[in-house]
């Protein structure tokens, strides 16, 4: 536990002094478009928070060198791999000049380092046909694991929307991935998920209700590509382990990008990378959480924002917890994959079309 307390510590405290000393950075750090399509804050926010995330995973596993130098080392190699990922989202942060294309890219070459560094493998995907043409050609395995923590990267990057939504659900699926790990007495595994949870952890203590900073790109990415490269280590280390855990484990951030990207091609015709503000969650935040509908005041839109995230916390919780009670068995967890994908697409048609359950909607109380 000693990690993941130094790293809730020190995120707390790196966070804490980004946004005191707000004015001496804010020029190049801080969110000042506020009238983007994605954008639900009044004020100019430090979108670095990725870097007290990082440096916090740093610190502890410098930390746990004292005690456990193989744990340690194991940690530190994945931080070595993950700097393209995160370095390219951090400096999209300060300057908004990096593209999707070239942060995607960035992050394959994390994963690249990561297989090669660590044997960080997609061994299969259980699925027929392909399973064979992986164990045919080798490249190929390497080619679908790139793209793979590639996409789950991104996919944290799209989700993080609303203050605590990208960084809750990491904690959620990283407490699978810990658990899992522990069963197969996977301490490299299990210590290295703890590390980012308790760096989330002290994160969202600034992050969450009141956004006084957020998670960015840099952040995103790291997490993501942190989540994905533990996952496909658990696979290529323990047979055992189902090669769907941790594509059900992600499933939430992963199907909204799918669905993303069929509603932008298929339903809008327009390009899979354009931003809307038509997300599960924004539509959430705009149709669900009806309370404060039409204020404009600051604090009610706060407080509107921070309602949003619980909603999402609970539909990844949907998919973690059967994940997590049936790793071993593929057959189970392709099942809640295709319940979780008919659920969702049902949730955002009666969503859209104002069928919502009246339970599921917040009102203000009179």
């Amino acid at each position: 536990m000693s990690v993941f307390l130094l790293s809730f510590l020190a995120s707390l405290v790196i966070t804490m002094l980004v946004i005191r000393y707000q004015r001496l950075h804010g020029w190049f750090s801080a969110d000042s478009d506020l009238a983007g399509v994605q954008k639900f804050h009044d004020l100019p926010v430090p979108r670095i928070g990725g870097l007290g995330i990082f440096v916090a995973v740093l610190l502890a596993m410098f930390w746990r060198l004292f005690e456990n130098a193989s744990v340690a080392g194991f940690g530190l190699v994945l931080l070595v791999a993950a700097l393209p990922a995160f370095g390219f989202g951090f400096v999209e942060d300060v300057t908004k000049r990096v593209g999707v294309s070239v942060r995607l890219l960035a992050t394959a070459v994390s994963a690249a380092l990561a297989g090669w560094l660590l044997g960080a493998w997609l061994p299969s995907l259980q699925i027929f046909g392909v399973d064979t043409l992986m164990a045919a050609y080798p490249w190929l395995a390497i080619v679908i694991t790139c793209f793979a923590v590639a996409g789950v990267a991104n996919a944290f990057n799209i989700i993080d929307g609303y203050n605590g939504l990208s960084a809750m659900v990491g904690v959620i699926i990283l407490g699978g991935i810990a658990y899992v790990a522990f069963q197969l007495a996977d301490f490299h595994i299990m210590i290295a998920a703890l590390g980012l949870m308790g760096a989330l952890l002290g994160f969202l203590v600034w992050n969450y209700p009141r956004g006084l900073i957020f998670l960015g790109d840099g952040g995103a990415y790291f997490v993501g590509f942190w989540i994905a490269e533990l996952s496909v280590l658990l696979t290529a280390r323990h047979p055992e382990v189902s090669k769907w855990f941790p594509l059900l484990l992600c499933f939430y951030p992963i199907f909204e990008t799918l669905f993303t990207i069929y509603r932008r091609v298929f339903v809008l015709r327009t390009h899979p990378g354009m931003p809307d503000a038509a997300h599960l969650h924004q539509i959430i935040y705009k149709r669900l959480v009806r309370w404060a509908v039409g204020s404009s005041l600051p604090q009610d839109r706060v407080i509107r924002n921070a309602l949003t995230a619980p909603y999402l916390w609970v539909l990844t919780s949907v998919t973690v917890i059967p994940a997590v009670l049936f790793w071993r068995y593929a057959w189970v967890l392709q099942i809640f994959a295709l319940l979780f994908a008919v659920g969702y697409v049902l949730l955002y048609r009666m969503i859209v079309r104002f069928k919502t359950p009246a339970w599921l909607t917040l009102q203000r109380q009179k």
